[in-house]
This record gives C-alpha cells, structure tokens and sequence, in this order.
C-alpha cells in the first residue's frame, strides 16, 4: 500500500515569509534532525553508502548538478547531506533546514526517468534553499516560542520542532514557489525543466492511486503539471529529457 507523504502544505497564514532564524540557525536544525532520524532506524532505515556506494554515486551526481546552478542561493552555505531511506512503501522526499536531504527508495523505483527524480529533488532543495522549512515554524509555533528558541531559552521545545520537521506542510505559497524554483534549478542542468511535473502526471494516469490532496489549499496535481510547464516556457529552459541518462542503472544499484 502506497504512502503518500510527498509535498504536503497548510493554509497560509499572518506569519507566512516571515523568517526569524539565521542562516546558521537553519544549518543548526538541520543537524538536531539528522542526528534523531539517525537514532531511529526503525522508522528511518538508512542505507549504508558502504553497502550502496553506487546509488549513492547516482544520488550524489543528481544533487550536484542542482547545486551547480547558479540560482542555489545556498549551495556553498548549507550542508547538502544526502540520505536513501529504505522503504519502497513511501512516495516521499524531503529536505531538512541548513540542506540535509531524505530519498525514500519507494519514491525511486517509482518514478520512469532520472530527469523526474532531479525535478523533485529540486524542489526538496527549494524549501531548504528558499528557508521555507524555518519560515513554516515560525507561522505554526508563533513568535514567542520561536524567540526563545533562538534564544536558546527553550531547549524542549527545539528538540520537540527538530523531530517534527519530518512531517513539516508547506503553504500552498511555498509549494508553488518550490515547483518554480526546480524549473529554475534545473534550467542550467542536463534535464528537462520540467522534470517534477513528471511525478504528477504519472500520479493522473496511474490507475488505482487517488491523488493526494491533503488538505484544501493544496494546489491540484493537474494544476501543477500545467504551472511547472508554464514556468519552463517562460524562462525558455529544454523540456527534452536527458537522453544520456540511464535510469534502470539507478534502479538496480537500489536492493
């Protein structure tokens, strides 16, 4: 049985853009999630990169090629760490504050094309890169708490939020604004621009998968098929898949 966990996203609300972490800050949150995804293989088995060294080889040369894009704002700032979660049960991807990312492997054998697995990376790397992870705190804990938190008045409460990024929504504004930024991203790369909307096409014209609407201000998967191959027609970027990429090579360095 599918698990859809991927981009998820809340109502916008009075505090949505409004940021009062650093970037040093987003970087130290990001290493409290690792640390506790870490401690927890049951639910976050990990792959061994000694074990896997060639899927990790895959993974890593799709992120590189992201973050050589010069519209990465962070990519010599943020960590980039890059994890593969063992699960083939879960459609999911997501990036921690600071740049430390999670693959699931039910996510990768999903998808048909490398191009389409750069196109959501992308836009994992966005809500990192664009700090909308640290943003969305501070709209769902409020200022308060938040202060405090910089602060470091309130050490409960930030080992509470780091363990709760896991299942971090987005706003409807931030998921729009990650699927343009994986245009953005992808632009200057060998894939297809519009390689995240790949996913969501394949979710329309899967038989026997509902498409996931979380709640009701998530924006439709037709609705971001169109939006994402809007976006790489105005910023003139190549829709044409790589043909250089192999993907069935990715697919069975994975166990």
């Amino acid at each position: 049985m599918w698990m859809f966990l991927l981009i998820g996203c809340t109502s916008d609300g009075l505090f949505d853009g409004l940021n009062l972490f650093t970037v040093e800050e987003d970087i130290e949150f990001g290493e409290q999630l690792r640390d506790e995804i870490a401690a927890n293989p049951d639910d976050f088995p990990i792959l061994d990169e000694s074990s896997y060294p060639e899927a990790y080889d895959h993974i890593y040369r799709i992120r590189d090629s992201i973050l050589n894009s010069s519209e990465v704002t962070h990519a010599d700032t943020f960590a980039w760490e890059t994890y593969i979660i063992h699960d083939d049960d879960v459609l999911n991807a997501f990036c921690a504050p600071g740049g430390f990312i999670y693959v699931y492997t039910g996510l990768i054998n999903y998808l048909e094309y490398e191009d389409e697995l750069a196109g959501v990376m992308g836009h994992e790397i966005a809500h990192a890169d664009r700090r909308h992870s640290t943003q969305q705190l501070t709209q769902i804990y409020g200022l308060s708490m938040m202060m405090e938190v910089i602060l470091g008045t309130n050490t409960s409460s930030a080992a509470e939020i780091a363990a709760g990024l896991v299942n971090l929504s987005f706003s409807r504004d931030h998921e729009t604004d990650a699927d343009e930024y994986s245009v953005r991203y992808l632009c200057e790369t060998e894939y297809a621009a519009d390689g995240a909307a790949g996913f969501f096409a394949k979710l329309l014209e899967e038989e026997g998968i509902s498409i996931p609407e979380f709640i009701s201000t998530h924006p439709s998967s037709d609705d971001r098929v169109e939006e994402i191959a809007n976006w790489a027609e105005v910023l003139g970027c190549s829709v044409e898949y790589n043909p250089e990429s192999d993907y069935e090579a990715v697919l069975s360095s994975l166990p």
